[in-house]
């Protein structure tokens, strides 16, 4: 007979996820990945290059549920290093308060982010990243725009779901013009 109080964290099968994701919200971390200057100012915002789903080549932030029995803080860094690789040198902020909660929803236009599998909580951190990034996973690349590039139109344009939203309300918190 199993404990009852066993919380062995693990992956939900695929028809298990699909369940889950449409009965509840589901609990995700999102990292903007940024190069500081000496003095802490952003210089470099890392957006990653994927196909999804659909065949879409699309930019996207770090991101990815938090898993059953799992702390926010060992999310993000399990995420960060999922995304960018081992070598990354992420610096997790001492504080885990996020920059924004957004919220994701199947239905377009209930709030800027979409997401068509689900209703998805997305906790929303600016992260530094000093060491070598190296996109595993599913990301093709991890490119490093300058905060103006990261928000021009072309950019813009290739970041679905409201990850544009997402990245401009990033830089809004650090106190640089999205402009």
């Amino acid at each position: 007979m199993s404990d009852l109080t066993d919380t062995t964290p693990g992956w939900l099968s695929q028809d298990e996820l699909e369940l889950a994701r449409s009965r509840m919200p589901i609990l995700y971390v999102e990292a903007v990945p940024v190069r500081v200057d000496d003095s802490g100012e952003v210089t470099k915002i890392g957006l990653l290059l994927r196909i999804g789903p659909d065949g879409n080549v699309s930019r996207t932030l770090v991101s990815g549920r938090v898993l059953h029995h799992e702390r926010v803080r060992d999310a993000l860094l399990r995420n960060l290093e999922k995304d960018l690789g081992p070598m990354a040198l992420p610096h997790v902020p001492a504080s885990l308060q996020p920059f924004t909660v957004a919220e994701y929803f199947p239905t377009q236009g209930v709030t800027p982010y979409h997401d068509p599998r689900q209703h998805a909580v997305s906790l929303a951190y600016i992260v530094p990243v000093t060491g070598d990034c190296r996109p595993r996973q599913d990301a093709l690349d991890l490119v490093w725009f300058d905060p103006q590039e990261a928000v021009s139109p072309a950019v813009q344009s290739e970041m679905p779901g409201g990850h544009g939203f997402l990245l401009r309300q990033a830089l809004a918190h650090v106190g640089q013009s999205a402009s």
